[in-house]
């Protein structure tokens, strides 16, 4: 005789609903329905998912990345003193990954008292790698910046801060975005706390920006605008030129932003880092210089030098 039970539907808890459809006898449990069977082995089955990461966590290797990348030297082009930057990293190439095309187009932000060996530090130069030959990453001017504390310790009360931009394309096709910025001081012997400039004042300075800005990059190539932007004598220039006006300090290029470039030339990159002279005049040897072959006998051996 079965146990009394309650119908199945309705019922919270198997393990008391299978012990309920049990047959019982004097010695204990003698059988067990055939349709309880599935419910005893989920109720007695193991837990996959604990197990299950354990395994995969214990087959795992852990390699370490850096045994897989190269380190290349960086270096800045020909017109600052010093011109190893640094060192990068990229991965080795493997199959169709290339090392060198992970380092082209790649942009380091250096102190010009880094590049110079000076110890005014506040404008930042950026440079992007463009060719890479062994382990030499070959780089070009990609644009210039202030830092952020010299451009906050500038900007005081009782004077007018004066900022023009404008877009110029020098001689070799490289298209600048540059920006200026200036401050009003006091005349000499002014008693006077503010040095406000008026409105009509302001747009003469600013123009007078504009202009020296256009012509100091137009009529000269890259090289040489970065050869100005290092001691920034545009922002002199523009101070000098602006005294009848109104009297200006704290006057510079505060940013340089590189909007367009020229294809991709391997010579002139060649001639920025100084290592030119890849004409074919210069690649020609002399007359007299070509060399001619010379015949050996089999198994000829130079004579052992005594001295050296």
């Amino acid at each position: 005789m079965y146990a009394n039970t309650r119908c199945v539907t309705g019922q919270r808890n198997p393990a008391r609903y299978v012990f309920s459809r049990c047959r019982f006898n004097s010695r204990g449990i003698s059988s067990f329905p055939s349709l309880l069977l599935p419910v005893l082995n989920m109720a007695v089955g193991k837990n996959k998912r604990l197990t299950k990461g354990g395994k995969k966590g214990a087959k795992k290797k852990i390699v370490d990345p850096f045994s897989k990348k190269d380190w290349y030297d960086v270096k800045a082009p020909a017109m600052f003193n010093i011109r190893n930057l640094g060192k990068t990293l990229v991965t080795r190439t493997q199959g169709t990954r290339i090392a060198s095309d992970g380092l082209k187009g790649r942009v380091f932000e250096v102190s010009l008292a880094d590049l110079q060996n000076d110890e005014v530090a506040f404008r930042k130069f950026k440079l992007v790698t463009e060719d890479v030959q062994g382990k030499n990453c070959l780089t070009n001017f990609h644009g210039m910046d202030l830092t952020r504390d010299k451009m906050c310790s500038m900007v005081k009360k009782w004077q007018t801060m004066i900022e023009a931009h404008v877009d110029v394309k020098t001689t070799d096709g490289y298209l600048l975005r540059l920006f200026c910025v200036g401050f009003t001081k006091k005349r000499t012997n002014q008693i006077r706390k503010t040095s406000y400039a008026q409105h009509q004042q302001v747009r003469q300075i600013r123009k007078k920006m504009m202009e020296i800005m256009t012509r100091e990059v137009q009529t000269n190539d890259l090289k040489e605008v970065v050869n100005k932007l290092i001691p920034d004598s545009v922002g002199k220039d523009i101070e000098k030129a602006c005294q009848s006006i109104y009297p200006l300090h704290d006057v510079y290029v505060r940013k340089v932003k590189m909007l367009k470039k020229p294809k991709f030339e391997l010579g002139k990159l060649m001639e920025l880092h100084g290592e030119g002279g890849t004409s074919s005049a210069a690649a020609k040897p002399a007359e007299g210089d070509t060399g001619a072959k010379v015949e050996r006998a089999d198994g000829y051996e130079p004579p052992i030098q005594e001295s050296v």
